[in-house]
């Protein structure tokens, strides 16, 4: 398995006293199952309400901060990224090393082909009808979804992962899953706890792989561009709810900066994007101070043309400078080739 390579500079931003608090969302989503399994406080169709909601909310943040340790940016210690993302990636049954190869590659290869954590909608060989359908599944059964896209990468017979220690390491994170799902399931038919299980685990997670993947199609879904800065809606919060919700998320809303910029610490992406601003301040950024206005912007996409880059009405992408197979410093600077830069428009046959 590939390892993040800092500079200096990047190590030691990662240092951040404040980040423990962002971790809310771990008790909170187990308090949440701990109620849901015993119907506490009381079985009636208010709390169960209340703590699915708020169970699916924190198990949503648990993939945030999944997405953390795949860039092993949660904390300056690498170790610590690489065992909780498999820890994570155990309970959503998506191993970590195959999470973080395919996320290396999105980053990398921003709505192209060959984003395989975009694929169907970055496939321009996807007819729009399967990517209709593919979305619809992709939504409502989220949980699934991941599974498939994520496993897809190492499962195809054109995987690029073909370093065959890596492919061992995959195997194994997907063995663990296996018997750890296995014994679980083992012990809710000895014990009779299926529905219990149901109500406290399988039902917040479908919702939570249905707000991870609405946050999927609001930063990416009709966007066109390869570069990284055009090519995702990015949010900066100008309201208490936004702020809070990005903060809860390691700040992933504020997206162009972060695919960018893949090792740059979360707490300074804010300031990534002023600097942008700044700098190119006649540059219409797709950047929202709402999340609801970038929803409103991605839904049309949605129901008309669920696409990005190529089906989303870009040309074909150029050769890359350079094949990725880690996080770069500047993905424009590094891997992005210059005619791909801004937004280049599909020609009229």
């Amino acid at each position: 398995m590939s390892v993040t390579i800092f500079t200096t500079q990047e190590q030691e931003a990662l240092s951040d006293k404040w980040t423990w608090a962002r971790f809310q969302f771990f008790p909170g989503g187990v308090l949440g199952i701990w109620a849901l399994w015993n119907q506490w406080p009381a079985d009636v169709i208010g709390w169960q309400i209340f703590w699915t909601a708020f169970t699916a909310y924190c198990m949503f943040c648990w993939t945030s901060c999944l997405h953390e340790t795949a860039h092993q940016t949660l904390t300056p210690r690498r170790e610590t990224s690489i065992w909780l993302g498999r820890v994570i990636g155990t309970l959503i049954f998506v191993p970590y090393t195959v999470y973080r190869e395919s996320h290396i590659r999105h980053h990398a290869y921003l709505n192209k082909p060959h984003d395989w954590e975009l694929w169907p909608y970055s496939d321009p060989k996807a007819s729009i009808w399967f990517r209709r359908a593919f979305a619809l599944f992709d939504f409502f059964l989220g949980m699934f979804g991941a599974m498939v896209t994520y496993g897809r990468l190492f499962f195809h017979k054109d995987s690029p992962l073909t370093d065959q220690k890596l492919r061992r390491t995959v195997w194994l994170e997907y063995a663990a899953c296996v018997l750890f799902w296995g014994g679980l399931f083992a012990v809710f038919t000895t014990t009779e706890t299926w529905g219990s299980f149901i109500r406290a685990w399988a039902i917040p997670h479908l919702f939570a792989g249905m707000i991870q993947s609405g946050r999927k199609f609001t930063e990416h879904i009709g966007m066109a561009s390869y570069d990284p800065m055009l090519g995702t809606r990015t949010v900066v919060g100008n309201n208490w709810f936004t702020r809070v919700c990005t903060w809860l998320n390691f700040d992933i809303f504020v997206h162009g900066p972060h695919h960018r910029h893949p090792r740059v610490a979360h707490r300074t992406l804010k300031e990534k994007m002023n600097e942008y601003l700044e700098k190119q301040p006649e540059l219409q950024y797709p950047m929202f101070r709402t999340y609801s206005a970038a929803v409103w912007d991605m839904l049309p996409f949605l129901f008309r043309n669920p696409g990005v880059g190529m089906n989303a009405g870009a040309a074909a992408p150029d050769v890359d400078k350079k094949d990725a197979d880690n996080f770069v410093a500047d993905v424009v600077e590094e891997v992005l080739s210059e005619n791909d830069r801004g937004y280049v428009p599909a020609t009229s046959s």
